[in-house]
């Protein structure tokens, strides 16, 4: 599972990267700053998803059984969340209305709330043998 997390955590990177390059230099043209701005807030909490799988995938002290719980809560948080949220920055220059796709960016956040609370949980109950 472990190498699981930490493909996808470098997966996740890579395409914050990319997506924040070409919103700073290709859609920085085409999208008002509003929308740009909604962009670049989809981009920051991939990017920084990708740092806490990179973490979750190294972290000794999290069982296996806790890890793919928050693996799965983070994909998919992060899928309907920042994914959501770049097709609603970028509506305008579609003929699809992805408004209507709008709900699954709060259900996207609450998963990655679930996935934060989780871990606090688990460091929280963890034994006295750290």
């Amino acid at each position: 599972m472990d190498r699981k997390i930490l493909s996808t955590a470098s997966i996740f990177g890579l395409i914050a990267i990319i997506l924040g390059a070409f919103g700073a230099h290709a859609l920085k043209k085409v999208l008002d700053f509003q929308e740009l701005n909604t962009f670049e807030t989809g981009v920051k909490y991939q990017l920084a998803h990708a740092l806490f799988l990179l973490f979750l995938g190294t972290n000794s002290l999290i069982s296996q059984k806790r890890k793919t719980i928050l693996f799965y809560l983070t994909f998919f948080g992060v899928f309907l969340f920042s994914g959501s949220i770049y097709l609603l920055a970028t509506n305008r220059l579609t003929t699809f209305d992805f408004r209507v796709i709008g709900f699954v960016t709060p259900i996207g956040g609450l998963l990655l709330i679930l996935a934060w609370s989780i871990l606090f949980l688990s460091f929280i109950t963890k034994k006295n043998s750290m």
